[in-house]
């Protein structure tokens, strides 16, 4: 059983101007006392179409972690612009929230975010290099995908946690399967249910 529960997650401040920090609450639970550090990451997917422009917002360590419920919230300044694809900036991505303890990942909660224009003459006629002080993020937070890990919270290599599916690399954009990458997403009803759950 996982030592570490995620209860809740709420998306603040949304939606907002592109530039602007994210921020989720997170509450969770320690199931017992953990000696060592979790790693929260936020993770912004660039493109659908190469894990090559995935950027690490920023990370936090937060431990040793007392038995007993925890919130706290995590801010992490946008993505540089810089390094997202031009064709990519305005529509559909993802930004993906997820915790490692002893360095394996046991839990990714992604959201997907739609990036538009609030001007209406822009949306109709975008700009040919995105113009970001206009654009207006906004995170489905309705809509989380939950994917957890089973992984080794001992230490010790014959105390892996039974489980049937343990992913050892997970990939940041594996956060979906391919045909629910941004630019070929089924709609939020639509999707695939056999691997993830929602929160």
């Amino acid at each position: 059983m996982a030592k570490v529960q995620v209860l809740n997650v709420a998306v603040l401040d949304n939606p907002s101007p592109f530039g602007n920090p994210f921020q989720f609450e997170i509450t969770f639970e320690c199931m017992e006392d953990l000696p060592e550090d979790l790693e929260w990451k936020i993770i912004y997917v660039g493109s659908a179409e190469s894990e090559e422009y995935d950027q690490v917002l920023d990370s936090v360590l937060v431990g040793p972690v007392p038995a007993g419920r925890h919130m706290f919230v995590f801010q992490a300044d946008a993505p540089n612009t810089g390094l997202i694809p031009e064709t990519d900036a305005v529509g559909v991505t993802v930004v993906l929230i997820t915790c490692t303890y002893r360095g394996q990942e046991f839990i990714r909660i992604g959201y997907y975010v739609n990036n538009e224009y609030t001007d209406p003459e822009l949306r109709e006629n975008p700009p040919l290099k995105p113009d970001y002080a206009q654009l207006l993020r906004n995170i489905l937070a309705s809509n989380p995908r939950v994917t957890r890990f089973h992984i080794n919270w001992e230490g010790s290599a014959d105390k892996m946690e039974d489980g049937e599916n343990v992913d050892p690399s997970p990939n940041i954009s594996g956060m979906l399967p391919p045909s629910c990458l941004p630019g070929k997403m089924p709609p939020i009803g639509l999707m695939p249910e056999n691997s993830m759950d929602c929160m």
